[in-house]
């Protein structure tokens, strides 16, 4: 069977694509589906030229990918990053696609981003540089083309800006453009905690199945941002063991547990609200052991959670890992050669685009919201999202289980086989073709 790997695709999608090569093997996928996914459907970069306040003229590069959107709009986020690329964003595109598809949401697969320090701007900088990135690429996106969310560095207030820059160009409000926006402007209950209690229904669903209690489960997390922080919340209430977390300047340790709540109040305390963004460390609380993002991988935790960025797990580091099981709630966070390295530890792994989906759930929720006009309570979409949470957990522990495979691969089977359908809905060479056969 071909696989989605070519020579021409940057190193990321190219590394992307690999993780498709052993669920290719447990599907029936026609090669006219397989000649589609191979591609983009559509790569953008855009520069977008910002008047600072000091008066210069800064340029900054922008980007949106539509990689593929047979099964509907577009949807992905946009983030804010000093190392962001076409090639990253192109990654990110093709894994939602696949996101979209295990979740069944009537959505394809796209991604953005501007190449920026955002911690180096201004509010006023930060929103010029937004409304401009709407500007630059408004032509490619819409409530019925492609959607987008906050991501990396990006949040509500952003989005606002987005959304409200769009339907100044269009000349009509589309709340719809754009979801993880403020409440006011057309948000949803639940979205900024979403792609965390994702996260906490997935491993609810999946430790038991391994005699885990939350008592007796210890648990590192690597990325104390919006998903990290609210996660460790999650897991802090229900008793789960969380010895160590770190964000973007380093870690602490405790091997008793951290008083999370006491954590997540410091870092709030300290990164200074009346930014846009944080300041301040969760390394700087004294007390604990300080310690670096890859001692903090290398803990000997029953649970890893990589919740920052891509390829933090690598083959480099690999051998390393002593947790026993991963939950992925960052994008990417480990190579396909750190996977193959992993397996053969006997590391359980349950993938990104299963575990981090509740925030794209929510935003459907949310884009459903905005088109019907009728919002929902938190408790409802809290219901919504753990029923489709742990539906598609247990599709994929089943797959994993009749096919003797692991839950990664299950979880790109479960997408390929819907992605497949829905491709082939539109025609293939048999069809086209007639044979005697």
């Amino acid at each position: 069977m071909q696989n989605l790997g070519n020579s021409t695709v940057p190193s990321l999608l190219s590394d992307a694509s690999k993780r498709l090569e052993q669920a290719l093997k447990h599907v029936t996928i026609s090669e006219d589906a397989i000649a589609r996914l191979q591609h983009p459907k559509t790569s953008l970069s855009v520069s977008i030229p910002v008047r600072m306040d000091d008066g210069r003229l800064k340029v900054f590069s922008g980007y949106r990918v539509r990689y593929d959107d047979t099964r509907g709009a577009g949807k992905g986020g946009v983030r804010y990053h000093p190392n962001v690329s076409l090639d990253e964003v192109q990654s990110l595109a093709f894994w939602m696609t696949f996101k979209c598809a295990l979740l069944d949401l009537p959505f394809g697969g796209a991604k953005g981003g501007i190449t920026v320090n955002p911690k180096e701007l201004s509010k006023a900088e930060l929103e010029r540089l937004s409304r401009g990135y709407i500007d630059a690429i408004a032509d490619a996106i819409g409530v019925d083309t492609d959607i987008l969310a906050p991501d990396v560095y990006t949040n509500a207030t952003i989005m606002g800006w987005m959304m409200d820059q769009y339907s100044t160009i269009q000349r009509q409000l589309c709340r719809g453009v754009v979801t993880g926006k403020p409440l006011s402007l057309g948000g949803s209950n639940g979205r900024d905690t979403a792609t965390a209690m994702g996260a906490f229904i997935v491993i609810q669903t999946m430790l038991p199945k391994f005699q885990l209690n939350p008592q007796e489960t210890t648990v590192a997390i690597q990325g104390f941002g919006n998903a990290g922080s609210a996660l460790a919340g999650f897991l802090a209430e229900a008793g789960y063991k969380i010895v160590a977390v770190s964000d973007s300047k380093g870690g602490i340790y405790a091997p008793q547990g951290l008083d999370i709540a006491s954590v997540r109040e410091h870092k709030n305390q300290s990164r200074e609200m009346k930014a846009v963004y944080c300041q301040g460390s969760v390394c700087s609380i004294v007390e604990h052991q300080v310690i670096s993002n890859q001692e903090l991988l290398a803990l000997d935790v029953d649970v890893l959670i990589p919740a920052a960025l891509e390829n933090q797990i690598t083959a480099n580091n690999a051998d390393d890992i002593k947790a026993k099981y991963i939950f992925e709630v960052a994008n990417g966070p480990i190579s396909s050669d750190a996977d193959k390295i992993l397996g053969k530890k006997g590391i359980y792994v349950f993938p990104d685009i299963l575990v981090n989906a509740g925030g794209v759930t929510v935003s459907y929720f949310e884009w459903v919201q905005n088109r019907s006009g009728w919002y929902w309570t938190l408790e409802e979409v809290n219901q919504r999202l753990k029923a489709k949470m742990e539906a598609e957990a247990e599709n994929t522990w089943t797959i994993a289980k009749d096919l003797i495979i692991d839950a990664r691969t299950a979880a790109y089977v479960n997408a390929l086989n819907r992605l497949g359908t829905a491709l082939d809905a539109k025609g293939t060479r048999n069809y086209f073709v007639k044979t005697d056969k």
